[in-house]
């Protein structure tokens, strides 16, 4: 932390009239998502090429590679579209059937460590820019605010941060 006196008249204190709040609100809102992002890698970790894309019940449960790609593309749509405004193309149905390498997984993992910070600081700062971005089946997407908007988004990355471990603990069980 800087230590450096604030010039005379001034506050050291952020101001919180953005949308979601304040630093403080953005830093707990990435401070959050670092637990659950530390938890994928953690997942990542023990898997190859070939476990990041079993699943324990064919048919019925997901790949580790297919929840990282659900999880990207969540994130791109909430995050990156609704809140930010970007153009981030989504096929939902497409992530569930993905494949790919451990290493395509750190890289949509790592992609989101870099992105979401922006995101996170537009929602606490705007809002949301984009209310009417294409890309989730939520028919109320439109009228959410920049502070559910983030807190689905963690939710969903936690959420099927688990999904990962579980289906890691039973795949590597086999």
């Amino acid at each position: 932390m800087d230590d450096a006196p604030t010039p005379a008249g001034t506050s050291a204190a952020v101001p919180s009239d953005g949308p979601a709040g304040s630093a403080p609100t953005v830093a707990a809102y990435l401070a959050v998502a670092d637990e659950a992002f530390d938890g994928i890698e953690a997942v990542l970790a023990l898997l190859d090429d070939d476990s990041v894309n079993r699943t324990p019940l064919p048919g019925t449960v997901n790949t580790v590679f297919a929840l990282m790609t659900h999880v990207h593309g969540m994130a791109c749509y909430w995050g990156g579209s609704l809140i930010a405004g970007e153009r981030n193309p989504r096929d939902r149905a497409s992530e569930f059937r993905s494949r790919g390498t451990v290493a395509e997984a750190r890289d949509l993992l790592d992609d989101l460590r870099t992105r979401l910070p922006g995101w996170v600081d537009i929602a606490c700062t705007e809002g949301v820019r984009d209310p009417h971005a294409a890309g989730t089946s939520r028919s109320d997407a439109a009228d959410v605010t920049a502070e559910w908007a983030l807190q689905h988004l963690f939710h969903e990355i936690a959420q099927h941060s688990g999904h990962m471990e579980i289906c890691r603990d039973l795949v590597l069980a086999d």
